[in-house]
């Protein structure tokens, strides 16, 4: 697993551009961040993450100015040979910076607990000022058994995991949670479903509870680890259900991918 001495970190300033500096403490807390996964210079969904990142930017400081020419400017820096897990980054006193860092391990599945708990989030919407809660939270699944956790809303429906949204199978139907206010707008989740319905799939907005999974095939999907089926329910006496379905819509999502814009052009792919 990559440490902090393999992480670079690069401060925005409008007038000079991106410039090295120290790599500030993982625990420091965040305006907004968004991340993505650069596998020798292919991004998936990039213009997503711009648009998500912008618009975080733009409800937790909304006199700030330079954002698009911090994201131009990011882009270009991105490695374009190896494999990393890049995050732009609006700290507390509205600076800007971006933190190059080696992709961490990828999994091609994940056992996943229940958090039955209050979700602990404040800002469930937008990426980044509860990461340190969710880490926490997620370091408890893990000393559990399981990878990550599921957290649900006040009224009991399920919304998403501490780092995944979450996608399900009924029968024929791609399912998304239908909890309002409670999700954070996943760019894997959204990909996922485009191309679900222009393959001819039906999506739909469900309301889910624990039991409603039970031995359905279930996915937690996100940036880093694409599509990732739930192979086991640590201590919910759920049964996952068959991942039927994981292998296609794997390579269905890896198509997606598209080169990184040349540096000197610093405009952004489609998609």
């Amino acid at each position: 697993m990559h440490t902090a001495e393999d992480e670079r970190f690069l401060g925005w300033d409008d007038g000079r551009g991106l410039a090295p500096g120290p790599v500030p403490a993982a625990t420091d807390e965040l305006l907004a961040a968004d991340s993505w996964l650069v596998e020798d210079g292919r991004v998936r969904g990039l213009g997503r993450h711009a648009a998500r990142f912008s618009q975080a930017c733009e409800q937790a400081a909304p006199d700030l100015d330079g954002v698009e020419r911090f994201w131009r400017h990011a882009v270009a820096e991105l490695p374009r040979t190896g494999t990393w897990f890049p995050r732009v980054e609006l700290r507390p006193d509205h600076t800007l910076g971006l933190r190059l860092r080696p992709a961490p391990p990828r999994l091609p599945a994940i056992r996943a607990t229940l958090w039955e708990r209050p979700d602990p989030r404040v800002v469930p919407g937008r990426k980044g000022p509860d990461l340190q809660r969710l880490a926490r939270l997620k370091a408890q699944a893990v000393a559990a058994g399981a990878d990550d956790a599921l957290l649900t809303a006040p009224d009991g429906r399920l919304t998403e995991s501490t780092t995944a949204s979450l996608l399900w199978w009924e029968e024929d139907v791609l399912c998304t949670p239908d909890a309002p206010g409670s999700l954070l707008p996943g760019v894997t989740a959204s990909l996922i479903t485009d191309q679900a319905r222009r393959h001819g799939v039906t999506v739909q907005r469900r309301r889910v509870t624990p039991a409603d999974l039970d031995g359905r095939e279930t996915w937690l999907v996100n940036a880093l680890h694409g599509i990732r089926p739930v192979t086991a329910w640590v201590r919910t006496g759920l049964r996952p259900g068959p991942a039927a379905r994981a292998g296609h819509w794997r390579h269905v999502l890896d198509s997606l991918a598209l080169p990184l814009p040349s540096p000197e052009r610093r405009s952004l792919p489609a998609g």
